[in-house]
C-alpha cells in the first residue's frame, strides 16, 4: 500500500499521480490521488472497478471522460461520478496538461495497482495497447481483480485465462505486484 505522499509517473503516457490519501490513512474508506495528464490522443484501456466507486474532479485543463457509453467533457470545478462496475476510460485531447483528482471509495488497494501499472510502463512491460502480456499480467490481475478488470474479453474469460497462466508465471519469477 502506498503513504501519502508518494507520487509516481508513468513514462509511457506522462500521467503522474501523487497519493494524497491512502486507504492507510482512512482506514481503508477511500483513496484520494492528485493526477496530471499530459495532451495526448492515446486512451487507456476501458476498465471498470467493480467493488469501487470512483469520481474525478478537475482543477485545470480538460478531460475526456467515455462512460457507460456517454462522452462527457470535463472542464475546472467540473466532477463526475462513477458507480462501481460501470465501464469508462479517460483521456487529455486539450492543449494544456488536465490537473485532476480522483478518489475512490472504498480504498481496498487501488494505490498498489496504480504503483504495479507504472511501474509495468517503467519497465517497458506495456504493449502497442497499454497492456502487458496476458502472462505477465496474469498474477496483478488476479491480486487486483477487486480494483480493476479490463471489460474485454468478459472477466469470466480473462478469470480462468489469468488462473491458468498465474502458476507458469510465478514459475518464471513474474511477481502478483512490481514496483
Amino acid at each position: 500500500m502506498q503513504n501519502s505522499g508518494n507520487d509516481i509517473t508513468n513514462p509511457r503516457s506522462g500521467q503522474r499521480m501523487i497519493f494524497l490519501k491512502t486507504g492507510k490513512d482512512t482506514n481503508g474508506t477511500m483513496a484520494e490521488i492528485e493526477s496530471f495528464n499530459p495532451p495526448s490522443q492515446e486512451r487507456e484501456p476501458e476498465h471498470v472497478h467493480p467493488k469501487q466507486k470512483s469520481s474525478c474532479e478537475v482543477i485545470s485543463g480538460i478531460i475526456h471522460f467515455h462512460l457507460d457509453g456517454k462522452t462527457h467533457i470535463l472542464k475546472p470545478g467540473d466532477s463526475l461520478e462513477i458507480p462501481a462496475g460501470v465501464p469508462h476510460y479517460f483521456w487529455n485531447e486539450g492543449a494544456e496538461e488536465a490537473h485532476t483528482i480522483q478518489r475512490f471509495y472504498p480504498a481496498l488497494e487501488i494505490d498498489g495497482f496504480f504503483k504495479c501499472y507504472f511501474a509495468f510502463a517503467r519497465n517497458g512491460m506495456l504493449g502497442k495497447k497499454g497492456l502487458p502480456s496476458l502472462l505477465r499480467m496474469s498474477r496483478p490481475m488476479l491480486k487486483y481483480q477487486n480494483e480493476i478488470r479490463t471489460v474485454n474479453p468478459p472477466w469470466a474469460v480473462q478469470k480462468a485465462v489469468f488462473t491458468a497462466l498465474a502458476p507458469v508465471a510465478g514459475m518464471l519469477g513474474y511477481k502478483k505486484t512490481y514496483e
